[in-house]
């Protein structure tokens, strides 16, 4: 007897968003700490910042890691992460175009990479937390 077996998969956007965030916080973890360790990114390197994101890939994936969980506050944490990321981009748009010997290109296109993944994250998981809510409402 032939029995057909059906696979389906169903996109999670939230489970999605939970593994870009846990992924992209692993890489800021290792690419900052390589750096903090010693190797030589090829480009001027502000110390603050460096830290700044070594530390926030942590917060990175443990956002990553409550959205998994289906945890509300990781649309909270995602939106503190846009905030506090955009308040860094601004402070670091105008070291680099106040003195430019401070702040690499590649430190603002970083920055501004940074704050983009977490605008989307954090508009992807806030839709999905209002789609549950008018679910059981």
């Amino acid at each position: 007897m032939n029995q057909v077996t059906q696979v389906t998969f169903r996109f999670d956007p939230e489970r999605a968003a939970a593994v870009v965030a846990v992924v992209f916080g692993i890489a800021t973890i290792l690419a900052g700490g390589s750096v903090l360790l010693g190797r030589d990114p090829g480009y001027l390197v502000y110390r603050p910042l460096l830290i700044f994101n070594t530390a926030m890939g942590f917060v990175y994936a443990g956002t990553g890691l409550a959205a998994w969980r289906r945890d509300g506050a990781a649309v909270t944490a995602a939106m503190a992460i846009l905030v506090v990321n955009i308040a860094v981009l601004v402070r670091v748009v105008y070291l680099f175009l106040t003195t430019r010997d401070m702040v690499a290109e590649d430190s603002v296109r970083a920055m501004t990479l940074r704050t983009m993944v977490w605008l989307i994250l954090w508009a992807l998981l806030g839709w999905v937390q209002r789609k549950k809510a008018s679910a059981t409402d």
